[in-house]
Parts: C-alpha cells; sequence; structure tokens
C-alpha cells in the first residue's frame, strides 16, 4: 500500500472530470499538473451498459467537452476526427448528431491527449474520510483505493454519476435474472440462448426502448414485452424553444429561481430529457409492432398503464403481478429475463451520502459553482458534477452544459486557493 498528495483528485474519467481536466489544462496550467484522474474501468467508455451499434448521442457534436467554451481548442469533437482520418466523411454523413460509440472513442482520445493532468485505470474508490484540523475545519480529504493505495487531496471533484435505479419490487429476485440497462452488454452474453426466452423490459423511455431492441437482436426468437405506468410511448419534447433551456447560460437563470418555478420547470421539461424517445427510436420500434401485428406472431408484448406490484420466483419462471391502473385487474406475468429500463436514482451518490453523514450534513447544498456547502470552515473543497438538477437544471448530468461548467469549476478553484493559501502545508495529509 502507499500514499501520496495531490492538490485536485478527480473520481470518474466520464465527460464532467475531463473536461474539467480540458479546462484545466487550457486555464490553470499549474493546477492542472496537481491534478490526477481515477477511473474504476480499465478504459473510458461512455454508456458502457447501452453502447448498442447503432445508438445516436442525442445532443450536437458541438457540444462536446470544449467547444462552446473555446471554439479553438485542440480538444474539440472536430479536432478528434481529424486526428481520426473521418473529418471528411463526418461532413459528409450531414448530420448533427455522432454515434454513441463515436462519443466514447472520442473521450478516451481525451483522455489520452492531456498532456498536464494524470488519468489512472482500474482505481475504483472505497472510501473518502475528511482531513480535519482541531477546530473541525476541512483541510482536505484521504480517499482510499480499492487496492488499498491512499491519495491525500485538498480538492475533491465526484462526477461518477448518479446510481442505478433497481425498483424495491425487483430486490428480491435472482441477481443474475435482473440487469439494469448500465450493465447490458456486459452481462447479456452470459444469458442462456438455448431456448425462446420471455423477457419483461419495464420503463416507457429511451432506454427501455433500446433495451427491447437490443433482446430481440442479442436474444434469438425471445418474446420480450414491455411494461410501463404512463399510458404508451411519446416522443421527447425537443422544440427549439425548449432547448434554449438547455443553454449554459440557463443554469444561472434556474439557479436564481423560486423553489416552486424550479420544480415547474423540471416537471414540465421530463419529457425533453427522461419521459420520452428519440423520433427515429419510436418510429423504429413501432414499425417493428406494426409488422408483428401484421403476421400474427403475438411475438411483441406492451403493457400500459400498468404497476408492478410483486415479484416472485416459481421454480424457474419470475412471476410478476402486474395491476392494471385503468381496471384495477390484477394479472400475473410470467418471464424468464427482466430488463430495466429504470435509469438513476435521484439521490446523491453512495459516496457523496457517505461523505455527508461523516460531516453531519443533514441536506446537500451546492453553490452556483458546483462546490459543496461543507457547514463548517474549510480549506478544502469538494465539487459535485451531474448531480445537481434540483438547483442547476435538467442539463445538469447532459454534455450540454460540461463545456462552460468546467471553466466556472475551475474559476472557483482558483479563487478558493488564492484566498486560502496552502503556505507549507501539504494539500492533504495522510489520515
Amino acid at each position: 500500500m502507499a500514499h501520496r498528495t495531490v492538490e485536485l483528485l478527480a473520481v470518474g474519467a466520464g465527460p464532467a472530470n475531463l473536461a474539467l481536466a480540458v479546462a484545466l489544462e487550457e486555464l490553470a496550467p499549474e493546477l492542472a499538473g496537481r491534478t490526477l484522474v481515477v477511473e474504476r474501468e480499465e478504459d473510458v467508455v461512455w454508456q458502457r451498459g447501452m453502447l448498442l451499434p447503432e445508438a445516436l448521442s442525442q445532443v450536437s457534436f458541438l457540444k462536446d467537452l470544449v467547444t462552446m467554451r473555446n471554439p479553438r481548442s485542440g480538444f474539440s469533437f472536430l479536432s478528434f476526427l481529424q486526428a481520426r482520418g473521418r473529418l471528411d466523411a463526418f461532413v459528409n454523413l450531414g448530420s448533427w448528431v455522432p454515434y454513441r460509440s463515436e462519443i466514447s472513442e472520442y473521450l478516451q482520445w481525451v483522455a489520452d491527449s492531456l498532456e498536464r493532468v494524470d488519468v489512472e485505470y482500474g482505481r475504483g474508490v472505497a472510501s473518502v474520510t475528511p482531513v480535519l484540523g482541531e477546530d473541525g475545519e476541512v483541510s482536505g480529504w484521504t480517499v482510499e483505493l480499492a487496492d488499498g493505495d491512499t491519495v491525500g487531496c485538498r480538492y475533491l471533484a465526484v462526477g461518477a454519476g448518479r446510481d442505478a435505479h433497481v425498483p424495491a419490487v425487483f430486490e428480491g429476485l435472482p441477481a443474475e435474472r435482473v440487469v439494469h440497462s448500465t450493465q447490458y452488454l456486459q452481462r447479456i452474453k452470459s444469458v442462456p440462448t438455448d431456448r425462446p426466452l420471455r423477457v419483461a423490459v419495464i420503463g416507457g423511455a429511451q432506454s427501455a426502448a433500446e433495451l427491447f431492441g437490443a433482446a430481440l437482436r442479442d436474444l434469438p426468437d425471445c418474446r420480450p414485452t414491455m411494461i410501463m405506468r404512463s399510458i404508451g410511448l411519446n416522443g421527447y419534447e425537443s422544440s427549439k424553444f425548449t432547448n434554449e433551456l438547455f443553454y449554459s447560460s440557463f443554469v444561472e437563470d434556474f439557479y436564481q429561481a423560486a423553489p416552486d418555478a424550479r420544480r415547474q420547470l423540471l416537471a414540465e421539461m421530463h419529457r425533453s430529457n427522461y419521459g420520452g424517445l428519440a423520433p427515429a427510436t419510436l418510429d423504429g420500434l413501432y414499425r417493428q409492432f406494426y409488422q408483428d401485428r401484421r403476421d400474427g406472431t403475438d411475438r411483441l408484448g406492451m403493457r400500459t398503464m400498468t404497476d408492478i406490484t410483486a415479484s416472485a420466483t416459481d421454480g424457474d419462471d419470475i412471476v410478476l403481478t402486474l395491476a392494471d391502473r385503468r381496471s384495477g385487474a390484477v394479472s400475473e406475468l410470467r418471464t424468464d429475463l427482466v430488463l430495466l429500463g429504470t435509469g438513476f436514482d435521484r439521490a446523491m451518490p453512495r459516496l457523496v451520502r457517505d461523505l455527508g453523514a461523516q460531516l453531519g450534513l443533514d441536506e446537500f447544498a451546492v453553490s452556483r459553482h458546483y462546490r459543496l456547502d461543507l457547514g463548517r470552515p474549510a480549506t478544502g473543497g469538494l465539487y459535485l458534477q451531474g448531480v445537481n438538477e434540483a438547483t442547476h437544471g435538467i442539463a445538469d448530468s447532459l454534455l450540454s452544459v460540461l463545456a462552460t461548467r468546467s471553466a466556472e469549476i475551475t474559476a472557483d478553484l482558483l479563487a478558493h486557493r488564492a484566498e486560502n493559501p496552502a503556505g507549507e502545508r501539504e494539500p492533504a495529509l495522510a489520515a
């Protein structure tokens, strides 16, 4: 086991922390040289569990890690295409949205192109402990990695995303029979295909629809059924007026809004991100159902306005108890596999909740520039990325605001350092 210190430790080499790393290299090169990004996987893959071959990004390629902040940056998506020899071909494609796999490839290219910020793979975080002075002041953090090594840091940036949401009704089922979308590609290869499987796909938005299509491709002759509480599948709300609410400049308006206004905005924008499907996905899925009905095979099922009230195993079967919200009728659905397109837990990630408990925080209050209020004096800091939807708007977990947000965090880091000079102290001491 080894211990070392850095000034800034970023947990997770996803889009959020890679955008921050790029901003540091371009705006604060001295601090960049004292920054480490740790990633638990062995490489950078965007939406690893759902990196399906045909899946498209839902945002413009210009909303990469840097262009909206610095269009001349060498870390842009266009620079990546040029480096890969695909710029002409992409332009000829005539599309604003790249393939999801291409965005993933771009992220790895950015990580490989960093010159000052270090990125280390296979470095999962086991725990984080605040480093406290005699007066209770937070001077930094001691981070224990999965292999037992520790890293001391003055600043911590958490950009590992939210935890997967597995509804409680499924928690008693055998783990190998329930697959969340975040684990689909990793686990589908181990699902037996020696017989036609009955598959229940839970959810009524983009990830559930993608799971449905993937099951048809990956599980020959399976009989999938979509189950959702909504009245049916809907397309994203994507008018140009609505999309203005995804501007980086709108974050300030949202942050300053009254609580009731924030709740209204989030509720009315739900279909612009969470409650809908991309038009191409929606159209393709309807055509599959049309052909199924036309052929009379009755292979594809869809249960709308339906709650799942219980689940159990009966021999080799998983038995789901379904309640029709229109009639109140209760029925059973027997299936072999449950695929969850149920999104993510709206609570703070477990890592952040554990830190809050150590600091005695009853709530998580984040500044306009994404620094957590630690509830006590602090010469160190903790920045949260992608989990501040309630205070910073629905775009907080998306690519749309990454470039600008990374600049705001960098500016706040520099200002906080200037106000709290470290002097001769290390950024954080060993625990």
